[in-house]
């Protein structure tokens, strides 16, 4: 039973945490409870991280366990790997999105294929850390959406926390997942904050589950990790036209959720993904095509796309109207109507 001493004790230690914070204490509790956890990457130790995230872990465990690495991706996943196969559970940080295509060949050649390739006798258990995504107006290779590259790759978990509990709770059992986790962080939601008490973490859904985030009736607007705001935002403004918006965030790419996606889309009847990777090619295409072949007699319209534009990441001054914003996810919403 809990007592009022005990909610006055956990009311006093809940208070508002960034996304960056509860990373970092997911982090930290992943290595106090499990010696095998390592974190690598470039100035995780002494620094902390350009973002701060690994601040205060190589005091605390040493740097053989939270370890400044050189300028070299293909290098720090390939180290990763040799790791991984003599039993310890990396953590690799890649500085920023477009840093870590030097070691996409270690990704797809070996991280990616191991336990396939040893018929199932070799996990890797590697998370790779990659903050990702505009919103901070970064220059080139800084705010690159490489979801896509990510979820074409077969043999890999891929995740994106949109919350404070979601950071924490999805980047542990990252860590603790015997298969190589690709966990993209929004770096524009970093510094969001959310009631959270650290000595309490909430539990969350698993990987592989999507959470609706707001109920709705008149469309389902499908989204992830960065976006996830932009479509709350979005769903509030559309009331003043009448419109009842559920909003579902996927949490997870890779494995996806097909049931919770499919069963929001079959009781509103409309759906657009939103999300800020490139629309060609990009991850809507197939989510489009995944809720078409389970929705389809119960689709009133298409599934729209809102999606980043068909160009390499923009100039700063130019992001804001590049990535997806409340207006452009609305003026979606509106050709669903008109086209019911």
């Amino acid at each position: 039973m809990t007592t009022v001493a005990d909610q006055q004790v956990t009311k006093a230690a809940t208070k508002p945490a960034t996304m960056a914070q509860a990373l970092g204490r997911a982090l930290r509790d992943s290595m106090a409870a499990d010696p095998s956890v390592h974190v690598m990457g470039e100035d995780v130790g002494t620094l902390g991280g350009v973002f701060r995230i690994t601040d205060g872990l190589a005091a605390e465990f040493g740097e053989d366990r939270c370890t400044d690495t050189p300028l070299a991706e293909a290098g720090i996943l390939g180290a990763a790997v040799g790791m991984a196969m003599y039993g310890l559970r990396p953590v690799v940080e890649m500085q920023f999105d477009a840093f870590a295509y030097p070691a996409f060949e270690q990704l797809v050649s070996h991280v990616a294929r191991m336990r396939n390739r040893t018929r199932g006798a070799m996990p890797l258990p590697i998370t790779i850390r990659i903050p990702y995504g505009g919103g901070i107006g970064g220059v080139e290779h800084h705010s690159d959406s490489s979801e896509a590259y990510y979820m074409a790759t077969p043999g890999l978990t891929v995740v994106t926390p949109a919350t404070v509990a979601d950071a924490y709770g999805l980047l542990r059992q990252s860590i603790a997942s015997d298969d190589p986790v690709v966990f993209l962080e929004p770096k524009r939601l970093y510094w969001a904050k959310d009631s959270w008490n650290p000595a309490q973490p909430v539990d969350v859904e698993p990987i592989g589950t999507a959470v609706v985030r707001r109920p709705g009736t008149s469309a389902t607007l499908i989204t992830y990790g960065p976006s996830v705001p932009v479509c709350l935002e979005a769903a509030e403004a559309a009331r003043a036209e009448g419109w009842d918006l559920e909003v579902v965030d996927l949490r997870s790419l890779v494995p996806f959720d097909d049931a919770t996606v499919a069963a929001s889309v079959r009781r509103t009847g409309r759906a657009v993904v939103v999300h800020e990777s490139g629309g060609f090619g990009g991850p809507g295409g197939e989510i489009a095509a995944r809720v078409t072949e389970r929705c389809f007699h119960h689709l009133e319209a298409p599934v729209l796309r809102v999606a980043g534009f068909d160009i390499p990441y923009p100039p700063p001054m130019l992001e804001r109207h590049h990535l997806p914003g409340v207006d452009r996810v609305l003026d979606a919403v509106a050709r669903l109507q008109w086209d019911q």
